[in-house]
């Protein structure tokens, strides 16, 4: 999936808003960031309340979602108050 990203301030660490499909998702918080080589993660919070990691590769300029956490998820913490039961 491709998405449209606008920058409020300069570069990334304005990150204001990105176009997913038909939704405009205004960023509330850039959390965390990394760099490769090529590619960078933008860890981001959006004003919704759920988590995306957005990836961007650099010389084709091109933005992907790469992860979605809903805001009431625990994610994928494996440690829980109460012991899993699996089927």
């Amino acid at each position: 999936m491709r998405i449209r990203v606008e920058y409020g301030r300069a570069g990334a660490e304005g990150l204001s808003r990105f176009v997913l499909g038909e939704r405009i998702i205004e960023v509330d918080d850039l959390l965390d960031r990394w760099y490769g080589e090529r590619v960078d993660y933008f860890r981001v919070r959006g004003v919704d309340g759920h988590l995306y990691v957005l990836k961007h590769v650099r010389g084709d300029d091109c933005w992907e979602l790469t992860s979605f956490t809903r805001r009431e998820s625990n994610g994928t913490s494996v440690w829980t108050a109460a012991p899993r039961v699996l089927h």
